[in-house]
C-alpha cells in the first residue's frame, strides 16, 4: 500500500486501503456479518466466574474440574473450553475437547447431578 499523507488519502483513491490487501475483505465481511446478521440467542444464560464458583461453594454443582477429567478420560485429547449456562431451571457445562484424532468433541453435563446429557463432534 502506498505512504500517503492525511491530505492525499482524501483526494487521491490510489491511497485508499484496498481491502482485497492483507485479508481485509475477511475482516470488513465479518464485521458485515456482526453488524447485520439475525440474532441468535442462547436457550439459557451463562454462568460468569464468580457466580460459578459461587454455586460450587454453596454446592449446588460440582467443579469443572470433574467434569473436564470424565470428558478426557471418555476421549483422550486436550481440553479446548469449557461454559456453564442456566438453561430451563439447569445448570449445563459445555465442554470443548480436541480428540488425539483431531476431533472437536461438545460434551454437555449437567452440572448438579454429574449426567452426561449429550456428546457431539462439531464441524
Amino acid at each position: 500500500m502506498p505512504k500517503c499523507s492525511k491530505t492525499s488519502r482524501m483526494i487521491d483513491n490510489s491511497c485508499v486501503f484496498k481491502p482485497a490487501a492483507s485479508g481485509g475483505w475477511v475482516r470488513c465481511a465479518l464485521l458485515g456479518a456482526l453488524l447485520c446478521w439475525p440474532v441468535v440467542t442462547h436457550a439459557g444464560r451463562d454462568i460468569g466466574q464468580d457466580e460459578a464458583l459461587r454455586l460450587v461453594e454453596q454446592g449446588t454443582i460440582e467443579s469443572l474440574n470433574v467434569f473436564i477429567a470424565d470428558a478426557l478420560e471418555r476421549f483422550p485429547g486436550r481440553f479446548l473450553q469449557a461454559e456453564l449456562e442456566l438453561d430451563d431451571g439447569r445448570y449445563i457445562y459445555e465442554i470443548e475437547i480436541v480428540t488425539q484424532e483431531r476431533r472437536v468433541m461438545e460434551l454437555e453435563y449437567d452440572a448438579a447431578t454429574r449426567e452426561l446429557l449429550d456428546v457431539d463432534e462439531d464441524d
